[in-house]
Protein backbone atom coordinates (compact mmCIF):
# COMPACT_ATOMS: atom_id res chain seq x y z
CA UNK A 1 0.00 0.00 0.00
CA UNK A 2 1.35 3.44 -0.93
CA UNK A 3 1.79 6.13 1.69
CA UNK A 4 -1.29 8.31 2.04
CA UNK A 5 -1.17 11.79 3.52
CA UNK A 6 -4.13 13.82 2.32
CA UNK A 7 -6.99 11.32 2.45
CA UNK A 8 -9.34 12.67 5.16
CA UNK A 9 -10.12 9.40 6.94
CA UNK A 10 -12.06 9.43 10.20
CA UNK A 11 -9.04 8.94 12.47
CA UNK A 12 -7.06 11.74 10.84
CA UNK A 13 -10.06 14.07 10.89
CA UNK A 14 -10.63 13.48 14.58
CA UNK A 15 -6.97 13.99 15.54
CA UNK A 16 -6.63 17.16 13.45
CA UNK A 17 -9.91 18.57 14.75
CA UNK A 18 -9.06 17.89 18.40
CA UNK A 19 -5.62 19.52 18.08
CA UNK A 20 -6.57 22.42 15.83
CA UNK A 21 -4.32 20.98 13.13
CA UNK A 22 -1.22 20.72 15.35
CA UNK A 23 -1.34 16.91 15.18
CA UNK A 24 -2.18 14.54 12.35
CA UNK A 25 -2.06 10.85 11.49
CA UNK A 26 0.12 9.53 8.67
CA UNK A 27 0.07 6.02 7.28
CA UNK A 28 2.97 3.74 6.48
CA UNK A 29 3.63 1.49 3.50
CA UNK A 30 1.66 -1.24 5.29
CA UNK A 31 -1.20 1.12 6.09
CA UNK A 32 -0.39 1.44 9.78
CA UNK A 33 -1.12 4.77 11.53
CA UNK A 34 1.42 7.02 13.23
CA UNK A 35 0.45 10.03 15.34
CA UNK A 36 2.57 13.03 14.35
CA UNK A 37 3.15 16.67 15.31
CA UNK A 38 3.17 19.09 12.36
CA UNK A 39 6.10 21.54 12.69
CA UNK A 40 6.10 24.43 10.17
CA UNK A 41 9.31 25.78 8.65
CA UNK A 42 11.42 28.06 10.81
CA UNK A 43 14.42 30.20 9.96
CA UNK A 44 17.50 30.31 12.15
CA UNK A 45 17.15 34.04 12.78
CA UNK A 46 13.57 33.59 14.00
CA UNK A 47 14.98 32.02 17.16
CA UNK A 48 15.98 35.30 18.76
CA UNK A 49 18.81 35.27 21.27
CA UNK A 50 20.14 31.84 20.26
CA UNK A 51 22.77 33.03 17.74
CA UNK A 52 22.10 30.28 15.22
CA UNK A 53 22.98 32.30 12.14
CA UNK A 54 20.63 33.06 9.24
CA UNK A 55 18.71 31.06 6.66
CA UNK A 56 16.39 28.09 6.92
CA UNK A 57 16.89 25.87 9.96
CA UNK A 58 18.80 22.78 8.74
CA UNK A 59 16.05 20.43 9.91
CA UNK A 60 13.87 21.80 7.07
CA UNK A 61 16.50 21.49 4.31
CA UNK A 62 16.48 18.09 2.61
CA UNK A 63 18.43 17.39 -0.58
CA UNK A 64 18.98 21.12 -0.99
CA UNK A 65 15.27 22.03 -0.88
CA UNK A 66 13.31 23.79 1.86
CA UNK A 67 10.43 21.77 3.30
CA UNK A 68 7.30 23.58 4.46
CA UNK A 69 6.62 21.13 7.30
CA UNK A 70 8.17 18.35 9.29
CA UNK A 71 6.09 15.58 10.83
CA UNK A 72 7.66 14.42 14.10
CA UNK A 73 6.45 11.45 16.11
CA UNK A 74 4.34 12.44 19.09
CA UNK A 75 5.66 9.37 20.89
CA UNK A 76 8.82 7.26 21.09
CA UNK A 77 8.58 4.54 18.48
CA UNK A 78 7.16 1.06 18.80
CA UNK A 79 7.69 -1.68 16.23
CA UNK A 80 4.72 -3.41 14.62
CA UNK A 81 4.95 -5.57 11.51
CA UNK A 82 8.54 -4.46 11.02
CA UNK A 83 7.70 -0.72 10.95
CA UNK A 84 8.56 2.01 13.48
CA UNK A 85 5.32 3.71 14.57
CA UNK A 86 4.35 6.61 16.83
CA UNK A 87 1.45 5.33 18.94
CA UNK A 88 0.10 6.30 22.37
CA UNK A 89 -0.09 3.99 25.35
CA UNK A 90 2.51 1.39 24.37
CA UNK A 91 5.89 0.24 25.69
CA UNK A 92 8.58 1.99 23.61
CA UNK A 93 10.64 -0.23 21.34
CA UNK A 94 14.14 -0.94 22.62
CA UNK A 95 17.06 -3.37 22.51
CA UNK A 96 17.97 -2.88 18.83
CA UNK A 97 21.07 -1.25 17.40
CA UNK A 98 21.33 1.93 15.33
CA UNK A 99 21.12 0.29 11.91
CA UNK A 100 18.18 -1.91 12.92
CA UNK A 101 16.12 1.06 14.08
CA UNK A 102 17.01 2.97 10.89
CA UNK A 103 15.72 -0.03 8.95
CA UNK A 104 12.46 -0.15 10.92
CA UNK A 105 11.84 3.54 10.16
CA UNK A 106 12.72 3.30 6.47
CA UNK A 107 10.47 0.25 6.11
CA UNK A 108 7.52 2.64 6.60
CA UNK A 109 8.12 4.07 3.11
CA UNK A 110 9.73 6.99 1.34
CA UNK A 111 10.17 10.01 3.61
CA UNK A 112 10.02 8.03 6.85
CA UNK A 113 13.09 8.06 9.07
CA UNK A 114 14.29 7.98 12.66
CA UNK A 115 13.98 11.48 14.09
CA UNK A 116 17.31 13.02 13.18
CA UNK A 117 19.83 15.03 15.13
CA UNK A 118 18.81 18.33 13.41
CA UNK A 119 15.17 17.59 14.25
CA UNK A 120 16.08 17.00 17.90
CA UNK A 121 18.04 20.27 17.82
CA UNK A 122 15.00 22.05 16.42
CA UNK A 123 12.88 20.86 19.35
CA UNK A 124 15.53 22.13 21.75
CA UNK A 125 15.42 25.53 20.10
CA UNK A 126 11.63 25.60 20.36
CA UNK A 127 11.72 24.66 24.04
CA UNK A 128 14.34 27.28 24.86
CA UNK A 129 12.39 29.89 22.91
CA UNK A 130 9.30 29.13 25.00
CA UNK A 131 11.30 29.05 28.27
CA UNK A 132 9.87 25.61 28.96
CA UNK A 133 11.84 22.43 29.54
CA UNK A 134 9.54 19.38 29.46
CA UNK A 135 9.55 16.84 32.25
CA UNK A 136 9.45 13.11 31.81
CA UNK A 137 10.21 9.68 33.18
CA UNK A 138 13.68 10.27 34.55
CA UNK A 139 13.35 8.72 38.02
CA UNK A 140 11.88 5.22 37.79
CA UNK A 141 8.49 6.13 36.35
CA UNK A 142 8.24 9.71 37.61
CA UNK A 143 9.76 13.10 36.88
CA UNK A 144 12.64 13.54 39.32
CA UNK A 145 10.88 13.53 42.72
CA UNK A 146 7.93 15.76 41.89
CA UNK A 147 5.12 13.22 42.02
CA UNK A 148 4.46 13.59 38.28
CA UNK A 149 4.37 10.10 36.86
CA UNK A 150 3.37 7.97 33.91
CA UNK A 151 1.99 4.45 33.61
CA UNK A 152 4.81 1.94 34.00
CA UNK A 153 5.09 -0.58 31.18
CA UNK A 154 5.82 -3.32 33.73
CA UNK A 155 2.51 -2.45 35.49
CA UNK A 156 4.40 -1.59 38.68
CA UNK A 157 3.73 1.47 40.80
CA UNK A 158 5.85 4.61 40.35
CA UNK A 159 8.19 5.55 43.18
CA UNK A 160 6.25 8.73 43.88
CA UNK A 161 8.34 11.32 45.70
CA UNK A 162 11.36 9.06 46.02
CA UNK A 163 13.64 6.76 44.07
CA UNK A 164 13.17 3.29 42.71
CA UNK A 165 14.81 0.39 40.96
CA UNK A 166 14.39 -1.92 38.02
CA UNK A 167 13.28 -1.45 34.41
CA UNK A 168 10.70 1.32 34.56
CA UNK A 169 9.84 2.45 31.06
CA UNK A 170 6.47 4.19 30.97
CA UNK A 171 3.79 3.79 28.32
CA UNK A 172 4.16 6.39 25.59
CA UNK A 173 2.31 9.63 26.27
CA UNK A 174 1.01 8.44 29.63
CA UNK A 175 2.55 11.29 31.61
CA UNK A 176 1.00 14.72 32.31
CA UNK A 177 0.89 17.67 29.92
CA UNK A 178 4.13 18.97 31.44
CA UNK A 179 5.86 15.99 29.81
CA UNK A 180 5.09 17.42 26.36
CA UNK A 181 7.49 19.76 24.58
CA UNK A 182 5.11 22.75 24.56
CA UNK A 183 3.26 22.06 27.83
CA UNK A 184 0.00 21.35 25.96
CA UNK A 185 -1.90 18.09 25.38
CA UNK A 186 -0.85 18.26 21.72
CA UNK A 187 2.91 18.50 22.25
CA UNK A 188 5.57 15.90 21.54
CA UNK A 189 5.88 13.61 24.55
CA UNK A 190 8.67 11.74 26.33
CA UNK A 191 11.62 13.82 25.17
CA UNK A 192 12.91 13.75 28.75
CA UNK A 193 13.87 10.27 29.90
CA UNK A 194 11.97 7.01 29.34
CA UNK A 195 14.35 5.68 26.64
CA UNK A 196 17.34 7.17 24.90
CA UNK A 197 16.66 7.66 21.19
CA UNK A 198 19.04 7.02 18.32
CA UNK A 199 19.47 10.31 16.45
CA UNK A 200 20.98 9.96 12.94
CA UNK A 201 22.88 12.72 11.21
CA UNK A 202 25.72 13.38 13.64
CA UNK A 203 28.60 11.40 15.12
CA UNK A 204 31.93 11.76 16.88
CA UNK A 205 34.84 9.93 15.26
CA UNK A 206 37.99 9.86 17.38
CA UNK A 207 36.88 13.17 18.87
CA UNK A 208 36.09 14.90 15.58
CA UNK A 209 32.49 16.13 15.21
CA UNK A 210 30.94 14.93 11.94
CA UNK A 211 27.54 15.80 10.52
CA UNK A 212 25.50 14.93 7.47
CA UNK A 213 24.60 18.15 5.64
CA UNK A 214 21.37 19.85 6.73
CA UNK A 215 18.71 17.14 7.21
CA UNK A 216 19.88 14.76 4.49
CA UNK A 217 19.99 12.03 7.15
CA UNK A 218 16.19 11.98 6.70
CA UNK A 219 16.55 10.73 3.12
CA UNK A 220 16.01 7.01 2.65
CA UNK A 221 18.83 6.95 0.11
CA UNK A 222 21.45 8.53 2.41
CA UNK A 223 24.14 6.12 3.50
CA UNK A 224 24.43 6.49 7.28
CA UNK A 225 27.23 3.92 7.56
CA UNK A 226 30.61 4.48 9.17
CA UNK A 227 32.43 4.81 5.83
CA UNK A 228 29.74 6.87 4.07
CA UNK A 229 30.81 9.75 1.86
CA UNK A 230 27.91 11.76 3.31
CA UNK A 231 29.84 12.57 6.49
CA UNK A 232 31.46 16.00 6.84
CA UNK A 233 33.69 17.58 9.43
CA UNK A 234 33.37 21.27 10.34
CA UNK A 235 36.17 23.77 9.72
CA UNK A 236 36.85 25.36 13.09
CA UNK A 237 37.51 28.83 11.69
CA UNK A 238 34.87 29.21 8.96
CA UNK A 239 32.18 26.60 9.69
CA UNK A 240 32.58 25.17 6.19
CA UNK A 241 31.84 21.49 5.72
CA UNK A 242 35.04 19.64 4.84
CA UNK A 243 36.24 16.07 4.54
CA UNK A 244 36.67 14.21 7.83
CA UNK A 245 40.26 14.26 8.96
CA UNK A 246 41.01 17.68 7.45
CA UNK A 247 43.31 19.83 9.58
CA UNK A 248 41.65 22.44 11.79
CA UNK A 249 38.25 20.78 12.24
CA UNK A 250 36.09 21.02 15.36
CA UNK A 251 36.54 18.32 17.99
CA UNK A 252 35.25 17.39 21.42
CA UNK A 253 37.52 16.71 24.39
CA UNK A 254 36.93 16.16 28.09
CA UNK A 255 39.79 18.48 29.11
CA UNK A 256 42.55 20.67 27.71
CA UNK A 257 42.93 23.72 25.48
CA UNK A 258 43.62 22.27 22.04
CA UNK A 259 42.82 24.44 19.02
CA UNK A 260 39.24 24.30 17.70
CA UNK A 261 38.21 21.96 20.50
CA UNK A 262 35.06 22.14 22.62
CA UNK A 263 35.53 20.87 26.16
CA UNK A 264 33.20 19.29 28.68
CA UNK A 265 33.81 16.52 31.19
CA UNK A 266 31.70 13.50 30.29
CA UNK A 267 28.70 13.22 32.62
CA UNK A 268 28.45 16.96 33.23
CA UNK A 269 25.76 19.34 32.01
CA UNK A 270 25.63 20.15 28.30
CA UNK A 271 25.09 23.85 28.98
CA UNK A 272 28.48 24.08 30.70
CA UNK A 273 30.46 23.23 27.55
CA UNK A 274 33.33 25.65 26.87
CA UNK A 275 35.39 26.80 23.89
CA UNK A 276 38.78 27.23 25.55
CA UNK A 277 41.19 26.41 22.73
CA UNK A 278 44.34 28.41 22.14
CA UNK A 279 42.64 29.05 18.81
CA UNK A 280 38.94 28.83 19.72
CA UNK A 281 36.18 27.66 17.42
CA UNK A 282 35.03 30.61 15.31
CA UNK A 283 31.62 32.27 15.44
CA UNK A 284 30.35 30.80 12.15
CA UNK A 285 31.30 27.28 13.19
CA UNK A 286 29.70 27.77 16.61
CA UNK A 287 26.46 28.93 14.98
CA UNK A 288 26.38 25.80 12.82
CA UNK A 289 27.10 23.59 15.83
CA UNK A 290 24.28 25.24 17.81
CA UNK A 291 21.87 24.71 14.90
CA UNK A 292 22.73 21.00 14.98
CA UNK A 293 22.45 20.76 18.76
CA UNK A 294 26.16 20.14 19.26
CA UNK A 295 26.93 23.28 21.30
CA UNK A 296 24.67 25.01 23.84
CA UNK A 297 22.65 28.05 22.79
CA UNK A 298 23.11 29.48 26.29
CA UNK A 299 25.17 28.89 29.43
CA UNK A 300 22.01 28.35 31.50
CA UNK A 301 18.32 27.68 31.04
CA UNK A 302 18.77 24.32 29.30
CA UNK A 303 17.55 22.29 32.25
CA UNK A 304 20.97 21.11 33.36
CA UNK A 305 20.66 18.28 30.82
CA UNK A 306 23.68 16.01 30.58
CA UNK A 307 26.45 15.45 28.06
CA UNK A 308 28.39 12.20 27.72
CA UNK A 309 31.08 11.54 25.13
CA UNK A 310 33.63 8.89 24.16
CA UNK A 311 36.37 10.32 21.94
CA UNK A 312 38.27 7.10 21.30
CA UNK A 313 36.49 5.89 18.14
CA UNK A 314 33.23 6.27 16.17
CA UNK A 315 30.22 6.95 18.37
CA UNK A 316 26.69 7.88 17.26
CA UNK A 317 24.34 10.07 19.30
CA UNK A 318 21.53 9.27 21.65
CA UNK A 319 19.11 11.98 22.72
CA UNK A 320 16.78 12.65 25.65
CA UNK A 321 17.88 10.19 28.33
CA UNK A 322 16.22 7.24 30.05
CA UNK A 323 14.43 6.51 33.29
CA UNK A 324 17.20 7.42 35.75
CA UNK A 325 19.51 10.38 36.51
CA UNK A 326 16.82 13.01 37.03
CA UNK A 327 17.85 16.50 35.98
CA UNK A 328 20.56 15.24 33.61
CA UNK A 329 17.80 13.93 31.29
CA UNK A 330 15.92 16.22 28.93
CA UNK A 331 15.52 17.57 25.44
CA UNK A 332 19.14 18.82 25.39
CA UNK A 333 20.62 15.62 26.86
CA UNK A 334 23.23 14.23 24.45
CA UNK A 335 25.12 10.97 24.84
CA UNK A 336 27.75 10.15 22.24
CA UNK A 337 29.26 7.05 23.78
CA UNK A 338 27.47 4.15 22.07
CA UNK A 339 28.86 2.41 19.02
CA UNK A 340 26.31 1.92 16.25
CA UNK A 341 26.33 -1.80 17.06
CA UNK A 342 25.10 -1.21 20.62
CA UNK A 343 21.68 -2.37 21.77
CA UNK A 344 20.15 -1.95 25.20
CA UNK A 345 16.83 -1.99 27.05
CA UNK A 346 17.34 1.75 27.63
CA UNK A 347 17.63 2.70 23.93
CA UNK A 348 14.94 3.19 21.27
CA UNK A 349 14.10 5.62 18.44
CA UNK A 350 11.27 7.86 17.22
CA UNK A 351 9.74 8.00 13.74
CA UNK A 352 9.53 11.17 11.67
CA UNK A 353 8.43 11.99 8.13
CA UNK A 354 9.26 14.57 5.49
CA UNK A 355 7.81 14.66 2.00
Amino acid sequence: MALTINIPDALRRSVEAASGGLNTVLYTAKGQPSYMRVVPLRTLQSFTGQNLGTGTHPAFVVSGADKANLFLGLYPGCVKNGELLSLPGVDPAHSANFDTFVGYARACGTGWHCMTNPEWALLGHLCYENAFQPGGNNNYGQHESTGQYGVRADTGLPAIGGSGAGITRTLTGSGPTSWRHDNTPFGISDLNGNVWEWSPGMRVNAGEINIIANNDAALNATDLGASSAAWYAIDGATGALVAPGTAGTVKYATSGTADYTLVRASGSSFEGMTNPGGTPVGAAALALLKAHGCFPVAASGLGGDGFWVDVTSERVPLRGGYWIDGALRGVFALAIYYARSGADITVGARPAFVS
